[in-house]
């Protein structure tokens, strides 16, 4: 009595009296793919460079690339800001300009040398500590830095130079009961002095950060990949070159939104909050595109708890991210209140934004932070807009819901490929494609305010002509329509004393 799985068995040719089983997969059905899933490509004072890292709070961020600083171009500061709109999913990538170095110490003239794992400033703050162990005569390793969980590395035994030899390789490779250090990187020396008891601070750490520029951030696509191109592949929804405001590279980043199914947020320089300059700014890059959101130069105040700073300008790029990626794909920044905005440049001169001036951001594909916005005087994304002309597809909703329903279908759908174009694979991928339309109609994301079905699925042979499918085509016609997003709100009031109020079947209890 054979078992097989399906497919394996050529059930025309059997020859043997028995039972045969095949086992045949249920029906294949599709799981959303992420979309709270933010990149930020910016400066760091440690963490590898140029190799994408996901954290899940500011404490892991810290724990990756060390704490934020007080400067332009720092990812730890717009991760922080994204954490505080409700961000849970952060992958980082740090870059450097080349110049960065890795702090280090000469331990005993020739001895040993303890180097940081990681280039960066924060490496000035490791301490390597060595002592006895808790065995006769053996040594004690013990490294500590900010943040980090201490290592020691004991019961080090040896004696002249092999003691250091065996003390690098504690370090470096680990021992019995624990791992290699996740902090530096040890090389024994020629020394034979026996280990003094004595803690050492490691120095010469740099970030490279004197000249970062668009060059650094957007990096190259070649591997192993640099900047803004190590997030090719990693799931990313939204992204920000941190306070990167040169619009020259605007179209590189669209390019790559586009082809990742990533939504591009940016912002202009602090101080670029004239709408018609703006506009004009905009108009002259030639960016119109559903696949970049483009913040008006009106940055935020922002209390820097961790520097001690009450009122540190920011980009608004990283509030309107954090924003985006807190909400689901559907949803759109337009009125959402944003959270730990002390004010912006705009709101400190005390004079609003004029009709006229949303009107021509509206109309330029510009969104600002400003406070009112419709739902009150709380600060928010006034038009919830991406930077496309196009009025069906500039909305928030349509960049991330598009995304979302795109990247899920080109990483799910891959598994009909290889099988036999037939009715019954068609009429699977068909029940694949609907089931997870169904679910998007059910849970509120996709829908028609007439309360028809939102979507459509068309697999047969209307739309698969068998010259297509000789050629191994097999194509599938998805329509969804979404839910548009109010923008705005028509009430005709009419009011006075003559007006003849007609209110059958209601009442009203005294």
């Amino acid at each position: 009595m054979p078992i097989f799985p399906q497919g394996a068995l050529n059930t025309t040719a059997l020859s043997v009296p028995d039972v045969y089983v095949q086992i045949i997969p249920p029906q294949f059905l599709i799981n959303g793919v992420p979309s709270n899933v933010l990149g930020l490509v910016g400066t760091a004072t440690w963490g590898p460079v140029n190799q994408p890292k996901i954290a899940g709070s500011p404490t892991e961020w810290a724990t990756i690339f060390g704490p934020y600083q007080n400067r332009l171009f720092d990812a730890g500061t717009h991760a922080t800001i994204a954490f505080q709109q409700g961000a849970t999913a952060i992958m980082g990538v740090r870059v450097t300009d080349g110049t960065d170095t890795a702090a280090t110490i000469l331990v005993q003239t020739t001895c040993i040398t303890f180097t940081s794992k990681y280039t960066g400033s924060f490496g000035n703050g490791i301490q390597v500590s060595v002592a006895p162990g808790s065995a006769a005569s053996t040594f004690q390793v013990k490294i500590a830095a900010p943040g980090l969980a201490p290592e020691i590395f004991d019961n080090i035994a040896g004696s002249a130079n092999a003691l250091w030899v065996a003390m690098a390789a504690a370090i470096n490779n680990g021992n019995a009961v624990r791992g290699p250090s996740n902090i530096i990187v040890a090389t024994a020396g020629v020394g034979t002095t026996a280990p003094a008891t004595a803690s050492y601070t490691l120095a010469g750490g740099t970030d490279g950060t004197t000249t970062i520029n668009a060059t650094a951030m957007l990096g190259t696509d070649t591997n192993p990949r640099k900047g803004m191109y190590a997030l090719r592949g990693q799931g990313v929804a939204v992204a920000v070159l941190c306070d990167l405001t040169d619009a020259t590279s605007w179209p590189t980043q669209v390019s790559f939104g586009l082809g990742e199914g990533i939504y591009m947020v940016t912002a202009f320089a602090s101080g670029t909050s004239d709408p018609q300059t703006a506009a004009t700014a905009k108009a002259t890059a030639g960016i119109d595109s559903y696949a970049m959101k483009i913040m008006l130069g009106d940055w935020v105040y922002w209390f820097d708890t961790l520097n001690g700073v009450s009122n540190r300008l920011v980009s608004p790029a990283a509030f309107a991210a954090g924003e985006l990626v807190s909400l689901s794909p559907e949803q759109s920044t337009l009125n959402k209140q944003l959270t730990a905005v002390v004010g912006t440049q705009k709101s400190y001169t005390g004079i609003p934004y004029t009709s006229a001036d949303i009107q021509i951001l509206v109309s330029a594909g510009i969104d600002v932070i400003c406070n009112p916005v419709p739902g009150g005087n709380y600060f928010g994304c006034r038009t919830g807009h991406n930077s496309s002309s196009n009025a069906v597809i500039h909305g928030d909703n349509y960049t991330r819901l598009t995304n979302y329903i795109a990247t899920t279908l080109n990483s799910a759908m891959g598994i009909y490929v290889g099988k036999l174009n037939s009715p019954t694979v068609q009429r699977q991928a068909k029940i694949t494609l609907d089931s997870f339309l169904q679910a998007l109609t059910e849970q509120g994301m996709i829908g028609s305010s007439d309360g028809k079905v939102p979507y459509s699925v068309e697999i047969d042979a209307t739309n698969n002509p068998q010259g297509r499918v000789a050629l191994g085509y097999l194509q599938a016609n998805v329509q969804v329509k979404y839910f548009s997003i109010i923008e705005f709100f028509l009430i005709n009031l009419e009011a006075g004393q003559s007006v003849q109020v007609n209110s059958t079947g209601v009442s009203f209890a005294v």
